[in-house]
Order: structure tokens, then C-alpha cells, then sequence
């Protein structure tokens, strides 16, 4: 089996929730918030993230708009960017 790699994915990690223990974290972070029918920060851009609004709802609002996603990629770490 593979093992964590926490520390390179702390850098990666744009989650501003401060007390959050999964940072890093990436399996329990995506199972955590798919238990919620959520997604992780990284799937939303910084401006976004910082809502704490992570429903898959708003993930389909955000990303039907590619143009915004074009524009916000270079702004901020996503897991897609």
C-alpha cells in the first residue's frame, strides 16, 4: 500500500476551516466531506472555499461557468490546477 503523502499534500491544500484535522489528509478529507454530500476546498477556488459553502450543489454552479474557472485557475490551488 501506498503511503500518505501529507506533506506534500499540505501544500496543495487551500481548506481555510483553521481547526480542521484532516489537512493533508486527502482519503479521510474526501471521505469525510462525501459522508456530507460535499466535496473538499481543493475542488473549489479560493474565493469560493472561503463560503464553507462545499455542497455538490455549489460545485456544479461554479463549474458550469468554465469562463470563471478559467479566469480564478491561476488564482489559487485547486486539486484540478
Amino acid at each position: 500500500m501506498r503511503e500518505c503523502r501529507s506533506e506534500k499534500n499540505l501544500k496543495r491544500c487551500n481548506c481555510s476551516w483553521e481547526p480542521c484535522e484532516r489537512q493533508g489528509i486527502c482519503c479521510e478529507c474526501l471521505a469525510y466531506h462525501w459522508s456530507h454530500r460535499e466535496l473538499p476546498a481543493c475542488f473549489f477556488p479560493d474565493d469560493i472555499e472561503k463560503t464553507y459553502n462545499r455542497s455538490l450543489e455549489k460545485f456544479i454552479q461554479v463549474y458550469k461557468n468554465m469562463k470563471y474557472v478559467e479566469n480564478k485557475k491561476d488564482s489559487g490551488k485547486t486539486c484540478f490546477g
